[in-house]
């Protein structure tokens, strides 16, 4: 059921009175703020009532319009109010007398409607009427101007809940004014239009209700989303209101044509409006607008470092670190694209949103942005009156692209981590305080960022490097073993050629020591990684005796012990972490000591012990210094077989164990997993 405009007079009014006399209760139980809180109290007060009388009785009834007028005195009243709190903008004769003289056309106004409902004499009437409607007219306009002067002079501790109270006052009498501007052209009352006052009341009250008085102050607590969505309910509104009087007058000069004209001309504002607001130029406009009236700084700073951190922290399909800063910085000022000079060289980096090519930003740009950590403001520059040291440094490509706008440095630390080059905004202005506090935050924690980003490849390559020196090393350690076994098995040949045992011995070494190296050359290789051969079931004395074997030209090596005992070990890692712990030892012993591989277990774990006769080790060495790579107690040692035995024994789940004396000799014990299949090992 649609409804008609009296019931829509009637709801918009009454719920707009509920609001404004809640908001007045509300603010009556609050102390403080002396005559400007009693002056609001009563202002809300006077408009609830008015409300409740164009929704109870009408609008046009002399009752409902000599409440409107004590309405206007105590708005009137709580803008004088005040305003007298700033001794410098009251103590002007002339404001005092706009406040009297808006005042007076207040009271006339309800004088008149008064005069016209005791006058039965038609011509009177509509005098009367028409007099009446002029000065409701002048009493707006009036009011509108006190508002913008109050605005406009309030203290910057006060601003900000002012400017939403008269945002507030600003909608109600503008929607007052397109009202009686209506009736005067028409000669007819607008009932469209009144409906349109209930629902602006409806929206002035949340928007006073947010100007919060505290303490005798006015303090806004708004968000700026929040403050460009009222503004867009605002204008809405104004629109709509617009809309009315233009169709009212459409109507009334319109002729026989004037519901098509009026049809015509309400699709063709919209289709205009839509096409206005949907352009990012009007809504970068608007943003502006909104800071620099409503709030006492540019930017919402926790909103923008939020915005900011997340640009940087957070990576978007394939943009990389060096696109994102880009666009991190690029979004605090609006800015469509940017360009990152990368480097304390300035090199050309990577863009966003940047349209053709681009080139490095030179030698003296980056000296004076490393000596100076000033940001650059290229249209200053081109009008030549920026700085001497920004106009020698910025080169020719910078000064003859238009779209170029600033130059905002990274600096890290002591030293200049690069630059970007900002496009401007849609909203063209001049770099101010703000801007420039802000972007020199933005640009040292963008800097941070790149450095951390360089500082992790560095790193990585350095790994790489790392590994590669610490297989090599592993690979000199080793290949030094070879070498010692060769030499000896070359010694022994002058003494046991002639040997057929000797002579079988040293083929299978040589064998031996070939495949050996042919596994150290592919240790090299940087997609090798480390293990031979998976992990499984291993005979531990039969690897024993095959490392005793391969090192019996070379000195008497001796393995016994428990022939049953399984390992979960790599066969490959196991034998390679035995003979580096039996190098050791033949090392270290005398030529005529044995070295001995046990092997024992039971059924939880199995170890493998390698011991010998040598000189031993003090416990200082074995705690501190045993295990640390490069770190040998024999000449001309590297120091990586203990190391890289105990690295091969806890990569297979096991762990490597020593006891040493000085003077009576070493024993390094391997403990592995056991296992028992027997019949995998075999």
């Amino acid at each position: 059921m649609e409804l008609t405009q009296p019931t829509m007079t009637l709801w918009t009014h009454a719920l707009a009175a509920l609001l404004f006399g809640t908001l007045a209760l509300m603010r009556l139980r609050h102390d403080g703020g002396g005559l400007p809180r009693i002056t609001f109290v009563v202002a809300l007060a006077a408009t609830a009532l008015w409300a409740l009388a164009v929704a109870g009785i009408d609008a046009r009834d002399v009752a409902t319009r000599v409440a409107e007028s004590i309405r206007n005195l105590a708005w009137l009243a709580f803008l004088f109010a005040m305003l007298r709190r700033d001794h410098a903008a009251s103590s002007r004769a002339w404001v005092t007398a706009v406040y009297a003289a808006t005042a007076l056309v207040f009271i006339g106004a309800a004088i008149l409607s008064v005069a016209g409902a005791m006058t039965a004499e038609p011509v009177a009437r509509l005098a009367i009427s028409s007099a009446r409607i002029a000065i409701r007219m002048l009493g707006a306009v009036g009011g509108l101007i006190l508002v913008h002067h109050l605005q406009s002079h309030a203290r910057d501790d006060n601003r900000g809940g002012l400017r939403m109270a008269a945002l507030a006052l600003t909608l109600m009498w503008s929607v007052d004014l397109a009202i009686y501007v209506a009736g005067w052209a028409s000669g007819r009352w607008p009932g469209g239009l009144v409906d349109a006052r209930g629902v602006a009341l409806i929206a002035v009250a949340p928007m006073l209700g947010i100007a919060v008085q505290k303490d005798g102050a006015w303090s806004l607590q708004l968000s700026r989303t929040v403050a460009f969505q009222a503004l867009t309910v605002i204008v809405i509104g104004l629109y709509v209101a617009v809309t009315g009087v233009a169709a009212a007058l459409l109507a009334e000069f319109g002729g026989q044509n004037a519901r098509l004209v009026q049809t015509a001309f309400v699709f063709g504002t919209t289709a205009a409006l839509l096409t206005i607001v949907s352009t990012p130029w009007l809504r970068a406009w608007a943003k502006v607008m909104v800071a620099k009236h409503l709030f006492r700084h540019r930017y919402d700073y926790r909103s923008e470092w939020l915005r900011f951190t997340e640009t940087l922290g957070t990576p978007g399909g394939d943009a990389a670190l060096d696109v994102r800063v880009v666009k991190a910085i690029a979004d605090l000022t609006d800015s469509p694209g940017g360009l990152l000079l990368d480097g304390a060289a300035l090199d050309s980096g990577a863009g966003w949103n940047w349209d053709g090519t681009a080139e490095a930003g030179g030698e003296p740009l980056a000296q004076h942005l490393a000596a100076t950590r000033r940001i650059i403001e290229l249209d200053a520059v081109r009008a030549g009156t920026a700085d001497a040291g920004d106009i020698a440094a910025v080169p020719g490509w910078l000064r003859d692209r238009a779209d170029a706008w600033a130059v905002v440095p990274l600096a890290h630390i002591d030293r200049l981590a690069g630059a970007i080059v900002l496009t401007r905004p849609p909203v063209d202005r001049a770099l101010d305080w703000e801007d420039f506090d802000l972007l020199g935050v933005a640009g040292r924690q963008a800097a941070s960022y790149l450095a951390e980003d360089r500082a992790h490849d560095a790193l990585a390559d350095a790994q790489r490097f790392d590994e590669f020196n610490r297989r090599f090393a592993f690979i000199m350690h080793d290949l030094k073993n070879l070498v010692s076994q060769l030499t000896l098995v070359a010694r022994n040949a002058e003494r046991h050629a002639d040997n057929p045992e000797f002579r079988a011995d040293m083929v299978a070494t040589l064998k031996d020591s070939a495949d050996r190296m042919n596994h150290l050359l592919a240790r090299l290789s940087q997609h090798h990684n480390g293990r031979a051969e998976p992990v499984r079931a291993v005979a531990l004395l039969e690897l024993a005796e095959r490392v005793a074997d391969s090192r019996r030209a070379q000195h008497r090596v001796v393995a016994e012990g428990d022939a049953t005992a399984v390992a979960v070990a790599d066969p490959t890692a196991l034998e390679t972490l035995l003979g580096h712990l039996v190098q050791n030892a033949i090392e270290a012993s005398a030529s005529d000591a044995p070295v001995t591989i046990s092997v024992r277990g039971d059924a939880g774990a199995v170890c493998v012990a390698v011991s010998d006769r040598g000189c031993g080790m003090s416990p200082g060495f074995v705690r501190d210094r045993l295990f640390r790579p490069f770190t040998s107690s024999k000449p001309g040692g590297f120091g990586l077989g203990a190391f890289e035995a105990r690295q091969l024994a806890e990569a297979m789940g096991g762990r490597l164990s020593v006891e040493s004396r000085e003077g009576d000799g070493t024993v390094f014990t391997v403990t592995l997993r056991a296992s028992n299949n027997v019949a995998e090992a075999a």
